[in-house]
């Protein structure tokens, strides 16, 4: 790197971690979290609240600077709203909940927190990730501490079951994957996601793969064998039924409809012609392929989503032929999927009566835009890592000088707009926290890859799984 540019790239970082530190939530003196956005002054927003899913590149930047207290502070704080009371009616948050949000609220000089559990949100969904990434972090909080007693405090198994007790529920429903409605993830809105989406799925596994040695520790054996009995399921699950590539493609676009019993190849009913078959053979690499966003009955969601696949290869969801297929794909279809934003949340976007359908007319998931096609720069961190993990350090190193390029002087934005995200999204917040902090935290995994493993995880092996609280 030239001078010139080491000196620009030096302030960049200077002035995203002055923004950083601004953002911080205190309350009772003790720093908590971090707020989603500098600019939440507008009426009826809640930009001012710490999200759960908003404070994972935080909480890992946190822990990589040592600054434990933060990421500490902020998970006793959550847990402390988790409910551990069953419902007293329909409209009141689960046991076991995390909230999707809280705010630090002040009445008659006495500080409280106020949670969110979808009931103030739009469309009023309650969150299914907060729950799973809470699990992450508090994982990647004893990594990088080393202070497993933190987390065999009562409290904090207590917390660990309940979530897992949701999770792990009977149901009506015989599939190892987790039945969740639109709207209950980072695609906060309706977008067609009805069902068993990516993101939840990789995010369940990794929560999965954390919760089974936090848990094990403390040796509670009923839990740690029903995620035994769902990890290898969940796993051979998604990597046979949601993996796309050219062989795969030919083996679905030869399926038969109608077919009954065990021995049905079309397992779940889909029927060719729901599957542009002609543009995906164009689009697919020989060396590429993905998993599909969403399978269910009569339903083969085609869609690129970024962070489940990109989550699907750091927690081994995805293998080892199936990930760096995954990083082939976004090499060779760069200009989708990267273009001049790192990087689409999914592609392509829904549009004309499929719009209509798919969102309800939604104006903020116009095409190309927000959810529904736009450009995220809090998944250059999650592409980064990624990219890390497989040995494809190239495409980090490319889609990080983009966003450095332009995040700066765009001032931060939430999101962008358009085919290649050369727009700045219409309804974008400015001073995004996790825009800065995606950006931060991909400039340290490159400078120092063996924080990698705060969030990444190995094959998981049922036979050899280690058994001790070393983390």
């Amino acid at each position: 790197m030239k001078r010139d540019d080491l000196l620009i790239s030096n302030e960049i970082e200077k002035q995203a971690w002055e923004l950083l530190e601004k953002s911080i939530v205190y309350y009772q003196g003790r720093p908590i979290g971090t707020i989603a956005a500098g600019e939440a002054s507008q009426l009826g927003l809640n930009y001012d609240h710490c999200f759960v899913r908003d404070f994972v590149s935080s909480a890992l930047l946190f822990l990589i600077k040592g600054r434990y207290d933060i990421v500490r502070n902020f998970l006793e704080e959550t847990l402390k709203l988790q409910p551990t009371q069953n419902q007293l009616n329909a409209y009141t948050p689960g046991r076991g909940l995390i909230p999707a949000s809280f705010k630090v609220v002040v009445n008659n000089e006495q500080e409280s927190l106020e949670a969110d559990f979808g009931e103030k949100a739009i469309a009023r969904v309650t969150p299914v990730d907060s729950c799973l990434w809470w699990i992450i972090i508090l994982y990647a909080y004893v990594k990088a501490s080393k202070d497993i007693k933190f987390a065999l405090q009562p409290e904090f198994q207590q917390g660990i079951m309940l979530i897992m007790e949701l999770c792990l529920a009977t149901r009506f429903d015989m599939y190892p994957t987790l039945l969740v409605p639109d709207g209950a993830c980072m695609i906060h809105r309706r977008l067609g996601i009805y069902g068993y989406p990516l993101e939840i799925q990789s995010l369940f596994y990794a929560a999965l793969r954390a919760a089974r040695k936090l848990l094990i520790c403390a040796g509670d054996a009923e839990i740690v064998r029903g995620i035994d009995n769902r990890l290898p399921l969940l796993q051979e699950h998604i990597r046979h039924h949601y993996w796309i590539d050219i062989h795969r493609l030919n083996v679905i676009y030869r399926f038969k409809g109608e077919e009954y019993g065990q021995t049905a190849v079309n397992q779940f009913n889909i029927y060719a012609d729901s599957i542009a078959y002609a543009k995906l053979a164009r689009w697919l690499p020989k060396q590429g392929g993905y998993l599909a966003g969403n399978v269910g009955p009569s339903q083969l969601d085609t869609r690129f989503f970024a962070l489940g696949n990109l989550l699907a290869i750091l927690c081994s969801l995805a293998s080892d032929r199936q990930s760096q297929a995954i990083m082939n794909i976004i090499s060779e279809q760069w200009d989708d999927l990267v273009g001049e934003m790192p990087m689409k949340i999914c592609f392509p976007a829904v549009e004309k009566e499929e719009y209509r359908i798919f969102t309800g007319c939604d104006p903020k998931n116009i095409p190309w835009s927000y959810h529904n096609g736009g450009s995220w720069p809090v998944l250059l961190w999650l592409l980064t890592a990624a990219a890390q993990k497989t040995g494809n350090i190239s495409l980090a190193q490319r889609a990080i000088a983009i966003a450095q390029s332009r995040l700066s002087e765009d001032e931060w934005p939430e999101y962008y707009d358009g085919t290649r995200g050369l727009l700045i999204g219409k309804q974008a917040r400015r001073y995004q926290t996790w825009t800065i902090t995606g950006f931060l935290l991909a400039k340290e995994l490159m400078r120092q890859p063996n924080y990698l493993e705060l969030i990444s995880f190995g094959e998981f092996d049922l036979n050899n799984a280690s058994r001790s609280c070393d983390l």
